[in-house]
């Protein structure tokens, strides 16, 4: 625990500093630019994009080597990683457009392709004498062993320029996530939002290769955005948090993976990033699953708690348990199951009401009533004082007041 301390202050070594630094940046574009990803519900894009870029690693090393150079600098296999990307979104749009098939099957085709010669390329490379030792296999799952400062800048800048990217655009992407027609109809060019979009995404995918793998990356393009959305409803909130849980899942990944070097760090990262998406599954006040246990305890409740009251009104048994003991909980009953005062009084209400609803169905068939009735919703929030007032006169006098 004292070594991860340490390791979250910057005291594990100036390497560990620079991919925590790193990491946490790329996290924080990651998970603000896939944010508009997941309200695109246009996720399995960024899918596609990631395994498009393995050819241009592969590609960018070979070439780099024929000209005499260092084929292993991170700019130049990122340089070949985005052109890759790039002609594989492209390809992805154009079968969209120009054929029958769907934008799903289109990836899956590209996908699938373009990470095949990839595989291939990278294979070609083990047998030249000078990518034995290349290591680009490390592009699949993400490597910071050995990472330079100039690594971290391209790695730090590339991730602050999607910030400042997201930042500017954010309202023509969020309007063109929710409602393109709209935003059509308003002037905006839907597809030049579109292919913004892709780009952001793209750049976060080649700037994470070296931290995250092609693999992974899209797990930190989207867990982050998923785990935000239990926590907001609101858009620009969304992204705040998305970018938030991000950054920390690259923080504390890098950090314990400093602390246990031979776990990768990109893996890690994805499972600091899913335990932020399990405890907003769990937790979350509106949207969490405790939060939807509370709910529908709390309904049942509401339920036994009507039948009980109605039950009292008629003077029929009550058999049901759970009944019994919310009436009770209440002071509706006595422990020998005898209707107190305010057990009576507030029975002779609710049966009232059921009497209120039954008029109100009938003298107002339409949906506005009827659908509005479920046994729970007080009438006083449908119908007006005066249409209650004269349903009160049908059925014979005012509500019973509380005893």
């Amino acid at each position: 625990m004292n070594a991860l301390i340490e390791a979250l202050m910057f005291g594990a070594g100036y390497n560990a500093a620079l991919v925590a630094i790193g990491a946490a940046l790329l996290g924080i574009a990651a998970g603000a630019a896939g944010s508009f990803l997941f309200l695109r519900k246009r996720a399995l894009v960024s899918d596609a994009i990631a395994h498009a870029t393995l050819p241009g690693v592969g590609l960018a090393f070979i070439v780099m080597v024929a000209l005499g150079g260092d084929g292993r600098s991170l700019p130049g296999l990122l340089a070949g990683s985005a052109l890759s990307a790039a002609a594989g979104l492209l390809v992805v749009d154009w079968l969209t457009r120009h054929t029958r098939l769907s934008e799903d099957a289109a990836i899956g085709a590209v996908l699938s392709v373009f990470f095949g010669l990839g595989i291939v390329l990278l294979t070609v490379i083990q047998t030249m004498s000078s990518g034995r030792q290349a290591g680009l296999e490390s592009f699949l799952l993400g490597s910071t062993a050995g990472m330079l400062f100039d690594d971290a800048v391209v790695i730090a800048g590339a991730g602050a320029l999607v910030l400042a990217i997201v930042f500017v655009f954010r309202r023509p992407m969020t309007l063109a996530a929710f409602d393109p027609e709209y935003a059509a109809a308003s002037g905006a060019s839907v597809r030049a939002i579109d292919l913004l979009m892709m780009t952001l995404v793209m750049a976060v995918v080649v700037v994470g290769l070296k931290i995250v793998g092609l693999i992974l990356v899209v797990a930190l393009l989207i867990i982050p955005a998923v785990t935000a959305r239990f926590w907001t409803d609101r858009t620009d909130r969304l992204i705040l948090i998305a970018g938030i849980v991000g950054g920390l899942a690259g923080y504390f990944g890098a950090a314990i993976s400093a602390v246990a070097p031979r776990l990768p760090t990109g893996p890690i990262i994805v499972l600091v990033a899913f335990a932020a998406f399990a405890v907003s599954l769990l937790v979350a006040p509106n949207r969490g699953m405790l939060a939807a246990v509370v709910r529908h305890r709390a309904f049942e409740k509401r339920i036994h708690l009507r039948q009980g009251l109605l039950a009292l009104a008629r003077e029929e048994p009550i058999l049901d348990r759970l009944t019994l003991r919310v009436l009770r909980a209440r002071n509706l009953i006595r422990p020998d199951n005898v209707a107190t005062a305010t057990g009576r009084a507030q029975a002779a209400r609710a049966l009232r009401d059921e009497k209120r609803w039954e008029v109100a169905r009938a003298v107002h068939p339409d949906d506005a009533v009827t659908g509005r009735y479920d046994g729970l919703t007080d009438i006083e929030t449908v119908l007006t004082p005066d249409e209650i007032a004269a349903i009160d006169e049908r059925i014979g006098g005012p509500v019973l007041a509380a005893g």
